[in-house]
């Protein structure tokens, strides 16, 4: 899967996505100002929303149209995505902001006009949100503009998985990335499964990743040990400017932290390789092998006492001892002198 000029694929570092969402706060210079923090705590990519509250939901006093069991309690749903969408007129800007940065940019679109409004930006990657795996027939349009497609499992069953790949298959677009996600807010640690992660590739031969909604590094490091390859977090300047998503959003010390533990985590895991490097080679120094531990003239019955397995290493190898116990020496030795048979 390639993504501007990031190559990801098994061996590739993980690709590193700070999520603006609503944490512009409705301010366009906070949103400008949070893609050059994001570049300084050292993400690859900056991430968008493309909706406006009429293209999510409906504005509605109906019951089902009110939030229960989230941090939004009670609020109406046109009323969230009133304040919390991207101004569609802001995207050419803050597209133009992250080139400048360096960093990529591409967004989650939540309908076919979105996707029309990315498609004019050259976005080189879409993102489908949790709650929009069951819409097969944005999924199908996303997928038949042939760019990348990172789809977030947080309230999916298997077969909600399947559906979207299928979908994706159908348009003959193959690229395809799915994060593992638990889509509480903010998750708790003990419902992250990262396990979930190489599940996902050896199930479904995808690339996967992590759209972390918990608290903290620990997740992220757990799942680039479990082979994620992007892992998204919420991103914000301040927690104090408020927001729908500033409570369990990243701040730049905290996303800059995260970053550096999944690149030394990603050190950490190395590869399989049973050959010595030159360093730990030379900790074979203090191995044990084998010393005369008393004066020894030839002849004499060697013993458990004047020839032992000790450490350094410069001596036989200790897996000869048994060889030679209870046998003459073959000449004289001092206390500390390797034994060589």
């Amino acid at each position: 899967m390639r993504i501007a000029h990031h190559n990801i694929n098994a061996q590739s570092p993980v690709f590193i996505i700070a999520e603006l969402s609503a944490n512009h706060n409705g301010s366009l210079e906070n949103a400008l100002e949070t893609i050059k923090a994001a570049k300084r705590a050292g993400a690859d990519c900056i991430k968008l929303q493309t909706y406006t509250a009429d293209t999510i939901t409906l504005d509605s006093d109906q019951e089902d149209f009110l939030i229960k069991g989230t941090i939004w309690e009670g609020r109406k749903l046109h009323e969230l995505y009133q304040e919390a969408y991207t101004p569609w007129a802001w995207h050419k800007q803050l597209y133009e902001a992250a080139t400048a940065e360096g960093l990529v940019c591409f967004s989650s679109p939540f309908d076919k006009t979105a996707v029309d409004l990315l498609e004019s930006l050259h976005s080189p990657a879409y993102k489908i949100a949790s709650f929009e795996i069951t819409d097969i027939p944005l999924i199908e349009y996303v997928a038949s503009k042939g760019k990348p497609v990172i789809i977030s499992t947080g309230i999916a069953r298997q077969e909600d998985i399947e559906l979207a790949l299928d979908a994706c298959h159908r348009m003959g677009n193959h690229e395809i990335a799915l994060l593992k996600c638990t889509s509480s807010y903010p998750a708790p640690i003990e419902e992250a499964n990262m396990v979930m992660v190489r599940d996902l590739a050896e199930r479904y031969g995808v690339i996967t990743g992590l759209s972390d909604h918990t608290m903290g590094s620990t997740v992220p490091i757990v799942a680039t040990a479990f082979g994620a390859k992007i892992i998204e977090k919420h991103f914000i300047l301040d927690r104090s400017i408020g927001g729908p998503d500033a409570s369990f959003s990243m701040n730049e010390a905290e996303f800059t932290a995260m970053v550096q533990a999944v690149r030394e985590t990603e050190k950490a895991i190395g590869i399989v390789d049973y050959e010595l490097t030159e360093k730990q080679a030379k900790g074979r120094d203090f191995s044990r092998s084998l010393y005369i531990a008393q004066e020894v003239k030839a002849g004499d019955m060697l013993t458990e006492e004047n020839l032992r397995s000790v450490r350094p290493g410069f001596g036989m190898h200790p897996k000869y001892l048994k060889d030679y116990l209870g046998k003459p020496a073959s000449r004289s030795y001092h206390k500390g002198d390797r034994f060589e048979g």
